[in-house]
């Protein structure tokens, strides 16, 4: 294969250097602040972006931003399952999760995922720890309470889903100790509850909650869309809060896309100063978002 002639490659370190300029006045906003990446969907089966993933965390602490990341891992959790012929039954989006169900959940998300993604980031030159929200209590649970209007009836039942949780105390201690250090901490979305049981809690939740907990200047949900999309199906760059509230009322925001931008408003209401939807498909995600101009997600703050 022929190298490339001088003049291309000095076109390139030109390109390089331009990204690295434009780059530069948001290292100096961003060090010592603290961002918290909420890191699932399909970059986590990509080998690729996963490895890219890794890296990008590892480049956010060394200039000197304090990354948390939480992760998710349904599919995950699915496959596993299904491979010890566990059934399991969804409502509203939520896996029911019974007694043997919470216990496939815990080994997937704090034991394989958790670790998979701690051993990534040490690979790619970084130093991360696994923590589950047992750890130092740090993600204190209660069951989480749903109904249903039944259409007929018009009576609202109660929905028991198990052993799925919410955020009930956000113990922030341990990830205060590990905030000076050179310590990039992953956390496995699992609650503790009052009486020491085991919560299967959505990883977005548990990222908004710490997020607010933590004071942090940036929530990051990494997903499986571009962002938030207008009726005309283009990208929304920037949005306030009672943006938020109207689109959902004209169903402009549906489906899905619901709980993911009111966990983005709960963490801005939280004092986060901002929250960013953003599609983990991108290579680069992260730093395309954070260190440029015009970013590429869905930035929601309080305007």
């Amino acid at each position: 294969m022929a190298s490339k002639d001088p003049r291309s490659r000095h076109i390139e370190w030109l390109a390089k250097a331009g990204i690295l300029s434009e780059a530069l006045p948001y290292m100096r906003r961003y060090a010592g602040k603290t961002f918290v990446i909420k890191y699932g969907g399909h970059a986590m089966g990509d080998e690729k972006l996963a490895e890219n993933f890794a890296r990008d965390i590892v480049l956010l602490k060394q200039i000197g931003i304090n990354p948390i990341v939480v992760h998710g891992g349904g599919p995950q959790i699915g496959a596993m399952l299904d491979r010890l012929k566990i059934q399991s039954s969804f409502v509203d989006g939520l896996r029911v999760t019974d007694a043997a169900t919470v216990e496939v959940v815990e080994m997937v998300l704090a034991g394989r995922i958790n670790k998979e993604i701690v051993t990534a980031i040490n690979r790619a030159g970084g130093t991360a720890v696994g923590l589950s929200g047992k750890d130092g209590n740090l993600v204190v649970a209660r069951k989480l309470a749903r109904t249903k209007r039944d259409p007929d009836s018009n009576i609202e039942k109660v929905l028991d889903l198990g052993y799925v949780g919410e955020p009930e105390f956000i113990n922030p201690h341990i990830l205060q100790l590990l905030r000076n250090s050179d310590i990039v901490p992953v956390i496995a979305p699992i609650g503790v509850g009052a009486d020491g049981e085991t919560y299967n809690i959505n990883a977005d939740t548990v990222a908004g909650a710490i997020a607010a907990a933590v004071k942090a200047a940036r929530l990051y949900l990494l997903t499986d869309v571009a962002g938030v999309l207008d009726k005309s199906g283009e990208l929304i760059s920037d949005m306030t809060l009672s943006q938020v509230s109207a689109m959902i009322a004209e169903g402009t925001i549906k489906g899905g896309m619901i709980p993911k931008v009111e966990t983005c408003v709960a963490a801005v209401e939280g004092d986060v100063e901002a929250a960013v939807i953003l599609d983990g498909r991108v290579q680069h995600v992260l730093l395309l978002e954070i260190f440029t101009a015009h970013g590429v997600g869905t930035l929601i703050a309080r305007g």
